[in-house]
């Protein structure tokens, strides 16, 4: 495992504005079984450090009973017959525990034998798993929170014409059976919280995470107008590109689909071209920005339309990726110069054949959602994770001078210091 390291020796104050600091909710129980295990691992990891570093400053904490642990992680059984039915079983007592359920839906590195045959999970019988790890504990646990960072059905949040809406329906259903708090990141319309209006449902930027990340990793970045542009690859991810242009204080582009209809044969046809709207790009480095990187060809086709703009560097970042096609399009669109580099968080399944890759860099989350959890174990305060806009600011405000904070990813100390 990658060594994650905490600042122990130095001061580990409130994070999050609350005054005097919120008494712990009860001991936390991680149920991390859906996850990658090396996230897993980095989780708990990130966890155990923090609350070790809060002991050695209170001693008086190590009174609390489950507050200082080792391993947070308790163990259960997700196993299926072998006609594909699933049961679930915890392990460990969670009885008076604060649960956090972190799920991994779109984890198809996980298989099991349907019929004799090795099948992988689909993010259907991952959802049905979490339910059934929901139903295993309500009885028992003070409360539970789901962590989901890529949003389940997140693509259904709007309906049109006689299509379900699926999303909706599965954050009633979980707040149906009990769940307190629902988290997710980068959602791909925030507003699907409108079907819970009584329920906490939050979505958590990246936006923070994936600058520091590109900068820290390509180095000779030039952060100014004259040398970078920000472009959204489709209408769905302006928003969140307008973040990212505004932040970084670079101009922005934007590729939309124009549909141009006209009749043929006295049938009305439908055509659909990509098109670009947006400043000069030549001579520029370009951060395409999306949340979620499905086949890839989309950032394909918009990085070659870019190259040929006369653009420089083309880089991709996205909140999730999939490679639902594989990754030979996008390896022969690095070898060719029409892409630099793909970035993309580590709270999704990624293959090794991705990992290894050379053009292929995780974002790496796990600090970030070790501090959250501990945020919603004390009922404190979120805004401060959910407002990046400062923390960019004073990235963008060091690189002058290249400190270690600069170099390595987020640590709760870092917060502190920048607050």
């Amino acid at each position: 495992m990658q060594s994650l390291t905490f600042p122990a020796d130095q001061s580990v104050k409130n994070l999050f504005g609350d005054e005097p600091e919120l008494e712990s909710y009860g001991p936390i129980a991680l149920i991390v079984h859906q996850l990658d295990p090396p996230l897993a691992e980095r989780i708990n990891h990130q966890l155990a450090s923090r609350r070790r570093a809060l002991a050695k400053l209170n001693p008086e904490i190590l009174q609390i009973p489950g507050y200082v642990r080792n391993d947070y992680r308790i163990r259960v059984d997700l196993s299926r017959f072998s006609s594909g039915e699933g049961k679930a079983r915890v392990i460990d007592t969670v009885r008076g525990h604060d649960v956090f359920i972190l799920t991994d839906v779109l984890n198809y590195g996980t298989s099991y034998k349907r019929y004799g045959v090795d099948v992988s999970m689909t993010p259907d019988e991952h959802f049905l798993d979490l339910t059934r790890l929901i139903l295993c504990t309500r009885d028992s646990a003070t409360r539970i929170h789901v962590i989901m960072p890529f949003l389940y059905e997140g693509r259904r949040y709007r309906k049109s014409d006689r299509e379900s809406l699926d999303c909706g329906a599965m954050l009633r259903s979980l707040f149906g059976l009990g769940i307190d708090n629902f988290i997710t990141f980068d959602a791909h319309d925030s507003r699907v919280a409108n079907a819970v209006p009584r329920s906490n449902f939050e979505s958590f930027p990246t936006s923070y995470q994936s600058i520091r990340t590109i900068l820290r990793t390509v180095p000779d970045l030039r952060v100014d107008r004259d040398h970078m542009m920000i472009v959204s690859p489709d209408e769905a991810n302006i928003s969140r590109s307008i973040f990212y242009a505004s932040a970084m204080k670079v101009p922005l582009g934007i590729f939309y689909h124009r549909r141009d209809f006209k009749y043929v044969d006295d049938v009305l046809a439908q055509t659909t071209s990509m098109t670009y709207l947006g400043d000069s790009v030549k001579g520029k480095d370009i951060i395409l920005v999306a949340d979620l990187l499905d086949s890839g060809n989309d950032f394909i086709n918009c990085a070659s339309a870019l190259k040929m703009r006369g653009a420089n560097r083309v880089i991709c970042t996205a909140s999730f990726a999939q490679f639902t096609e594989g990754i030979a399009q996008l390896r022969q669109a690095w070898e060719n110069g029409i892409i630099e580099r793909v970035f993309s968080t580590d709270m999704a399944y990624r293959p090794p054949e991705v990992l290894s890759s050379p053009w292929y860099t995780d974002i790496p989350m796990a600090d970030d959602l070790a501090l959250l959890i501990s945020a919603l174990n004390h009922d404190a305060s979120l805004s401060r994770l959910m407002a990046p806009a400062k923390r960019i600011d004073a990235l963008l405000k060091s690189l002058g001078h290249k400190d270690d904070t600069a170099r390595r990813q987020l640590s709760f100390d870092d917060l502190e210091k920048q607050n």
